[in-house]
């Protein structure tokens, strides 16, 4: 089984905003991954976004300052489909992700 992973700052210059992706796989299959968006707020990194393969099934997390989570389940989709499915909503979402979650902590 091999296994990858690794850290981008998704603003090399302020380094405020960060993904982190894990994936392991046998063969050409993709048998399990954690994907997230983290930011930097208040001094401490939190996790805003993650889709992984948790319980076996993969899902998206999304984070809410309270601590509770919402949870959308992607059955219809192989773990390497939702794998790709991640990685381009964490690259191209992520500020929004951020300002939402900003949103959230002035309520």
């Amino acid at each position: 089984m091999g296994e990858r992973e690794f850290l981008i700052y998704l603003d090399p210059e302020g380094r405020q905003n960060r993904y982190r992706h894990s994936h392991s796989w046998e063969g050409n299959n993709v048998v399990g991954f954690r994907i997230q968006f983290e930011a930097l707020i208040d001094g401490s990194w939190l996790v805003i976004v993650r889709y992984d393969t948790a319980h076996d099934r993969p899902h998206r997390d999304i984070m809410h300052p309270d601590g509770s989570e919402t949870k959308e389940w992607l059955d219809l989709y192989s773990k390497a489909e939702v794998l790709t499915i991640g990685q381009r909503d964490i690259m191209e979402n992520w500020s929004a992700y951020r300002k939402r979650f900003e949103k959230e902590l002035q309520k």
